[in-house]
């Protein structure tokens, strides 16, 4: 019986999700020493509690910044 493997969101997929750029996403994962749950080949990918901190932390630079914030994944 086939089974389904977790949702590891990449960079890209992160920044798809939170439609923003990537380049916003690495600076918040450099930024924040935030480090991947794994890696999948040469790309870094994150478990969802980290994707809901990155957009957070967006959220947060936004809202300081008197931007509209990004949208939650």
């Amino acid at each position: 019986m086939p089974t389904s493997a977790p949702s590891m969101p990449t960079i890209g997929e992160i920044a798809r999700r939170l439609g923003v750029p990537t380049h916003r996403v690495e600076y918040i994962i450099r930024a924040r020493d935030i480090r991947p749950y794994g890696w999948a080949g040469n790309a870094r990918v994150f478990d969802e509690a980290t994707v809901n901190v990155i957009g957070a932390e967006l959220n947060r630079i936004d809202t300081t910044k008197g931007m509209t914030p990004v949208r939650q994944g």
